[in-house]
């Protein structure tokens, strides 16, 4: 071991490899009720679809939660290491990004099949320490045949360093953007993370407990879903050419946080939409790229 990796967790890398193709298949159904809070929680006053009509776009991060029991949860409020996951010896665990692709719409009242299956475990050095990247495919699917293809990236990190300040904004001028085309103006809430956490059967604790986030995790305040910041994106590319895109994908750059107001934007590019959450310093949390 040399000496700047003394203070790094041990993680075994080949035994996480074992996890290489394991696969798991979950089920759930698209209903009126689901779609309805769907719809409330992004502020859309459209009724909620009826049976074989188009889902709202999005919907299928919301399907097939995992449901561990209280007893199995860690103390970030995520399920214990292990089983279908491997066992990543790093206590923080965030959604990175990913990459979809949308072949056909959901539709209300439809069973839905999610096969997942993991596809890579890496580990690389980031400028907080140790990183550990698990890549997992989900293929939707109903009795219509496939859906939805995605391509998720997790990372593992290790615990924030009081000198880290994980919640700090970065040093320096936000990054140039382009001028957008469109743009949305919204102020994330405690109440909107509450929603949104319930939508997807959520108990991390980063986006409902102050306390929790400041204290432990050494962030400035709640963070805004990365699943929520993608969806906000997705939505805003289908309601700007009028059509869902084929192909969406998406990066998390920075911890977004509630209390202030973000915008949503969207730009024209030779091969679709560059679309990117701001915060209100006008830094980029999230980046996406959107092609029909």
């Amino acid at each position: 071991m040399t000496e700047s990796s003394q203070h790094h967790t041990e993680i075994d890398i080949e035994h996480l490899r074992q996890w290489l193709g394991r696969s798991e298949t979950a089920e759930d159904i698209v209903t009126p009720r689901l779609a309805a809070h769907f719809l409330a929680t992004f502020d859309e006053p459209s009724p909620a679809p009826e049976a074989g009509e188009p889902a709202p776009l999005a919907i299928h991060w919301c399907l097939a939660p995992s449901a561990a029991p209280m007893s199995s949860l860690g103390p970030d409020g995520h399920a214990a290491r292990g089983g279908f996951l491997p066992p990543v010896p790093l206590p923080r665990r965030m959604w990175a990004g990913g990459r979809l692709e949308l072949l056909a719409p959901l539709r209300a009242g439809e069973t839905v099949t999610r096969l997942s299956t993991v596809k890579d475990i890496s580990l690389k050095e980031g400028r907080s320490g140790r990183l550990c990247f698990v890549v997992v495919e989900h293929l939707f699917a109903s009795e219509r045949g496939e859906l939805l293809k995605e391509r998720q990236d997790i990372v593992y990190r290790e615990a924030a360093r009081p000198s880290a300040g994980s919640g700090a904004p970065p040093a320096g001028a936000p990054e140039p953007l382009p001028r957008p085309t469109w743009r949305k103006r919204l102020t994330p809430d405690p109440v909107l993370l509450f929603r949104y956490s319930a939508l997807t059967f959520n108990g991390h604790r980063i986006h409902y407990d102050r306390r929790y986030c400041i204290e432990e995790e050494g962030y400035r305040g709640l963070v805004v879903h990365g699943p929520l910041q993608a969806s906000w994106l997705l939505r805003l590319a289908a309601e700007a050419r009028g059509a869902p895109p084929k192909s969406f994908a998406f990066r998390g750059l920075s911890p977004l946080f509630d209390g202030t107001e973000i915008t949503l934007n969207a730009a024209e590019d030779e091969d679709g939409l560059r679309l990117w959450v701001a915060d209100a310093d006008g830094r980029a949390t999230m980046r996406a790229e959107a092609g029909w």
